[in-house]
């Protein structure tokens, strides 16, 4: 979503660590802070410049300042301020003066300045982002403690994706919900505006390889929205898939009243997603969806990528190993690299980043969870890249017939994505405690190293008996499976170190190799196993790279190859048996 004129923030700002969380803005009236950072970066991150003793303790909030001079052309416009992800809980000042504050620490924080600023064209900005350790909010991959340990790495806090202003009219277009329709090759347009209007007229031009192909106008009367139907000419069909990611240009223009207009680029694909008993359809067609686990952490940035051509990169190393897609694993991604995944024909799951407030024990996790998972599917909606949801993460619980908290959250999650995507497949939790009989989708996490053991837990599959990770002990976790599309979503965590024996802190899963070629042996075993099921629609293979002291990864942290992906992509690249034409009376005939 994309306007003409937008100011970036980023770069050097003021900052202070309120290891207490006892300061106010007015202590800010009367001295400069203590130090500098480099926005986007958290505090924690060597990227950021913040000295890393500071960083090491626990931090309870953070304050930023910076001083904002917009262009003289913009006074009088409506100005929108937008930190694109803080976390945790996040409050704004401009001089003096409270603007908003967002809970929350994935999902975009967009506020309104236009009253406070006036017509100035220079302003302070005051940040505050609360951040206490051990307090139960969704914080994905991130320690409770002050160190990493097992699979959980370093803590961030505060800004750590871009910040910007952009100037629009009073009444201004919102994200628009871009929903494909393949039979029909057009596209259905639910876009908001910022206020109700007595009378305006919304337009979108669709354009292929800078063409205009289609017009559509919709006139916008006592509404706060538009629905708009736009048809792709016949001659101008293309797919949006891995191999052809083809991709259209969207302007909507939005003309007020008096004159006034905004116009906001977009673009959008053309591709459908289906369930066909257990097959999962893109485009009408069965494609195996070889799944990597993504955690999407850096060295140098944690949660930050260094630049926009690292998030590319990512994308570039796990096609080149053979993979076509990946989990996005405990973290709202970067809207960014969800444009790259669009262009460059990379399937993805979303997933909500519900560590840190683990639903287990019939404890009761926050409200909050519904509002931030909710904000995510709104963001994200729109991208063709996305082909499934998954709001929970491995919850474990005993299913019995005690009251049970992640019955409901599961079951209330669960339908919260389907009222707000109905084009996508959602599975309810991924791994252990299904609680959704029927769900869309179905799946297992299973780490068991050796393939033939591992083909003997994951053949039950025909007889209507995947392999559940049942509890110690036999503890049932699961509703029955219900003959849906099924995937294994986590396997394979092969420990590879390359060789370094005692690495302090290392770990994976099962016995590490001796040799590539006994990783490579295990390794084409698993997926073996999972290629040649009829009945298995895809994987997802654990993991892209090594994540600080987990060393199970394809790359090293710093994104070197461990092993031959060239070697990994002919493992992965011959037919799936599910990819078979189905045979019926009719194409026999």
């Amino acid at each position: 979503m994309r306007r003409g004129e937008w100011l970036n923030l980023n770069g050097v700002w003021d900052f202070e660590i309120d290891h207490l969380d006892r300061l106010r803005p007015d202590d800010f009236q009367r001295r400069p802070l203590s130090s500098s950072i480099l926005v986007p970066f958290p505090p924690e991150a060597p990227l950021s410049g913040v000295d890393p003793a500071l960083a090491k303790r626990d931090i309870r909030a953070v304050w930023y300042r910076r001083e904002v001079t917009v262009p003289a052309s913009w006074i009088g416009r409506h100005l929108l301020l937008h930190l694109q992800a803080s976390d945790y809980d996040t409050t704004v000042w401009i001089d003096g003066e409270f603007v908003g504050m967002h809970r929350g620490g994935f999902t975009p924080i967009d506020i309104d300045i236009s009253e406070t600023v006036g017509d100035r064209t220079t302003f302070t900005l005051l940040v505050r982002a609360r951040d206490a350790m051990g307090a139960p909010k969704p914080s994905g991959k991130q320690t409770h403690k002050l160190d990493g340990y097992e699979a959980y790495y370093s803590r961030i806090t505060g800004i750590w994706q871009t910040v910007w202003i952009e100037p629009v009219t009073a009444t201004h277009l919102g994200r628009p919900r871009i929903t494909p329709d393949v039979p029909q090759s057009s596209f259905q347009i639910d876009l908001p505006l910022s206020s109700h209007v007595r009378h305006a007229q919304v337009s979108v031009e669709l354009r292929s390889e800078n063409r205009v192909i289609a017009t559509s106008t919709v006139e916008v009367r006592h509404q706060d929205r538009a629905e708009i139907h736009i048809q792709v000419p016949a001659d101008e069909v293309r797919h949006w898939s891995p191999d052809a990611p083809h991709l259209y240009d969207l302007r909507f223009t939005l003309e007020l009243e008096d004159g006034t207009r905004d116009t906001v680029d977009s673009y959008a694909g053309l591709r459908s997603i289906q369930i066909d008993g257990v097959r999962v359809l893109l485009n009408g067609e069965p494609v195996f969806q070889r799944l990597v686990l993504d955690q999407g952490w850096y060295p140098e940035g944690l949660l930050t990528a260094p630049s926009d051509d690292a998030l590319v990169r990512d994308i570039e190393l796990a096609k080149s190993a053979g993979f076509n897609g990946a989990r996005l694993h405990e973290k709202v991604f970067e809207e960014r690299y969800l444009y790259h995944a669009d262009r460059l024909g990379f399937l993805v799951w979303g997933e909500f980043p519900d560590w840190g407030v683990r639903v287990r024990n019939r404890q009761l996790p926050p409200a909050t969870i519904f509002t931030q998972w909710s904000e995510a599917i709104e963001r994200d909606y729109s991208h063709p890249s996305i082909v499934g949801w998954c709001p929970l993460n491995e919850t474990f619980e005993r299913l019995d017939d005690a009251p049970n908290v992640l019955d409901d959250v599961t079951v209330g999650l669960y339908r919260l994505t389907k009222a707000l995507d109905g084009t996508r497949p959602v599975i309810d939790a991924s791994g252990y405690s299904h609680r959704v009989y029927g769900a869309d989708i179905y799946d297992s996490h299973n780490y068991e190293q050796d393939p033939e053991t591992f083909a003997q837990q994951m053949s039950g599959l025909g007889r209507g008996e995947p392999f559940v990770n049942v509890g110690p002990g036999g503890v049932v976790w699961s509703v029955p499976y219900a003959g849906q599309p099924y995937f294994c979503s986590e396997f394979g965590g092969v420990w590879w170190d390359e060789g370094e024996r005692d690495l302090h802190g290392s770990w994976g899963y099962g016995a590490r190799p001796r040799s590539v070629e006994e990783w490579f042996d295990r390794v084409s075993g698993l997926m073996g196993v999972l290629l040649d099921d009829p009945n298995m629609f895809g994987y997802c293979f654990t993991q892209l790279t090594d994540v600080f002291q987990e060393r199970n990864g394809v790359y090293t942290f710093d994104r070197r190859p461990k092993l031959d992906p060239d070697r990994l992509r002919a493992v992965q690249q011959r037919p799936a048996a599910i990819e078979a034409p189905v045979l019926t009376i009719s194409n026999i005939i």
